[in-house]
């Protein structure tokens, strides 16, 4: 009985058997050791360019919530299998109002104090490095310097984000103090949404769920024009982006002899990414042939063949998380088809009649996709695909030429590669553009295999071209990818001084 007994107690909870694997000293001796002889420590990081932008971005995201106390998290890791992480990628309005990219501080949490003048101090809580005679330094898998390398101090995150900054054991206290409204982004932490609601039921400071909701839709909204730092964030990464492209074409020969031609493709654009930037900003669309009439094509596990179009929809995120979103369709022996360019030079042609209509002063959002349907509803009725005609089909009750361009034009760009998705739709779609505002223009037409609406030689042609814009201080417009090139000439030439370099 007593055996028993002791076999039942001493049964290793399921959640602890992870270190089952462990072979980690824990003598006295070998802890004493550890922590002792280390040499003075690297100077700390200088201040980041994007600090002297964040009291601005603070004014605007706390404005409307005076007396209130702000919660907005970083997110925590997320497991990828087992004990593996997927690489850490924090919340798009901590980004934005941190200034912190790549993989930095995970389980962060940026918290805006109401203050007696209806102002706002922003406090940064993160869990700085333990000192090396600590067990943390070489025992913990999540924060240990030994297995995640040296984080930084308190004052070093401070000089570094020019943010007050608190140590994350702190909050809890933080938050409660003084009863204040809280709201906090819902959707980046679990940990910290069950912590403000217990917090709110706690107290008389309780906010029903929908007040969160708004002020996730406000941080949307607030990236929705872009300060001088962003822009030149943009600009890079499109310039990183046209990198990953060139290397694309450099092994489009290897993947035509590839049983997963396609994957080669991806491979090569996201080796570019990871050595120019902080990685992809979205999964690679390379899609050969009739896979280009899949929208969201990221499987890549087909074959690249000879005379076929390729779409190749990619873009780089720089270390800031700014993204780029480009699509160029690539004749994959460099050379169009006179189908294959009949058809490209189509959606080019609405390509540039929607960035003629973006530069229009007072120009909304929407007449941006407006302008491009026009071309394509004009040169499928010139094809005698159409089966009304154009200007039937353009009213809102017909539609019937968004058969072969489904998708919308544009969107806007930045953080996400879908920026501002929670704006309302009087600021994102209906609104006039601004200064500062990012987009895209990407048209298409795709032509399925299966389609027999079609003539037989349009059978499995897929093209879209994408190019990313930025509006002026002046109103007009930039295409920031101007340098990727995009005509039928420019491409074939592209490709021959690619390879042939």
């Amino acid at each position: 009985m007593t055996e028993k007994t002791n076999a039942k107690e001493e049964t290793q909870a399921i959640e602890n058997r992870g270190s089952n694997r462990s072979h980690r000293p824990d003598s006295t001796a070998f802890k004493n050791f550890i922590g002792s002889n280390w040499g003075p420590r690297p100077a700390g990081p200088d201040r980041q360019e994007v600090a002297d932008y964040l009291p601005a971005r603070h004014a605007r995201a706390a404005a409307p919530f005076a007396g209130e106390r702000l919660v907005v998290p970083a997110g925590p890791l997320k497991v990828r299998n087992n004990d593996c992480d997927y690489r850490f990628r924090a919340h798009s309005a901590f980004a934005h109002l941190t200034g912190l990219g790549a993989e930095l501080e995970p389980d962060a949490v940026l918290v805006f104090d109401p203050q007696a003048d209806g102002s706002h101090q922003a406090v940064f809580f993160f869990k700085p490095r333990a000192p090396r005679d600590s067990e943390e330094f070489y025992a913990d898998a999540r924060y240990g310097e030994f297995w995640v390398g040296a984080r930084m101090s308190l004052e070093e995150m401070s000089v570094f984000t020019g943010l007050e900054c608190a140590h994350i054991d702190t909050l809890r206290e933080r938050l409660a103090t003084d009863n204040a409204p809280l709201r906090v982004i819902r959707e980046a932490d679990p940990a910290m949404t069950a912590l403000v609601d217990e917090l709110r039921a706690e107290s008389n400071a309780t906010r029903p769920t929908a007040d969160d909701d708004a002020l996730l839709e406000h941080l949307s909204e607030i990236r929705l024009c872009k300060d001088a730092y962003e822009v030149k964030q943009m600009e890079l990464a499109v310039e990183a982006t046209h990198a990953g492209f060139d290397q694309i074409i450099k092994e489009l020969p290897r993947a035509i002899n590839h049983w997963r031609g396609e994957r080669v493709v991806e491979g090569a654009f996201g080796a570019r990414a990871r050595e120019e930037g902080n990685g992809l900003g979205y999964d690679t669309i390379a899609a050969s042939g009739n896979h280009a009439n899949t929208l969201h094509w990221i499987n890549n596990n087909g074959p690249v063949n000879e005379g076929d179009l390729i779409l190749v929809d990619a873009g780089v995120e720089v270390d800031s998380l700014y993204t780029a979103d480009i699509t160029r369709t690539l004749p994959v022996n460099g050379k169009f088809t006179e189908v294959q360019a009949k058809i490209y030079q189509a959606v080019l042609d609405a390509c540039e009649a929607a960035l003629v209509a973006a530069n229009r002063p007072g120009c909304r959002f929407r007449e941006v996709h407006e302008a491009a349907m026009e071309v394509i509803a004009a040169r499928l009725e010139e094809w005698g695909i159409l089966p009304v005609p154009k200007e039937e089909s353009l009213l809102p009750t017909g539609q019937q030429h968004r058969r072969w361009m489904p998708h919308g034009t544009s969107h806007h760009l930045g953080l996400d590669v879908h920026d501002c998705a929670q704006a309302r739709r009087e600021m994102y779609v209906d609104a006039v553009l601004e200064p500062g505002m990012c987009f895209t223009i990407e048209p298409g037409l795709y032509f399925r295999a299966d389609d027999l609406a079609v003539p037989e030689e349009f059978r499995g042609i897929g093209v879209r071209i994408e190019d990313d814009i930025i509006v002026n201080a002046d109103g007009s417009v930039t295409r920031i990818s101007e340098n990727i090139p995009r005509t039928i000439a420019d491409i074939e030439a592209w490709m021959q001084r690619v390879q042939n370099s």
